[in-house]
């Protein structure tokens, strides 16, 4: 999924994302979805999303929907 679309991100959802500053590069940044911040229910650039630890992109891939359990 490509993550243009609202409704197949939540969150907890494993996403790359691109941030503001990578744009120019394409880099992307890999994440669990915090907070879905587009209002919209898609867009063509991508859902724009904040990730647990604070960073703000566009979803570029959904990797998962679930985050991993973490292992102990």
């Amino acid at each position: 999924m490509n993550g243009t679309h609202r409704k197949d991100i939540k969150p907890g959802t494993v996403v790359d994302i691109v941030l503001k500053a990578d744009q120019p590069t394409g880099k992307l940044t890999r994440g669990i979805v915090k907070d879905i911040l587009t209002n919209s229910p898609n867009h063509p650039r991508g859902i724009k999303v904040r990730l647990q630890n604070g960073q703000i992109g566009r979803v570029q891939a959904i990797i998962s929907s679930t985050a991993p359990k973490p292992t102990r």
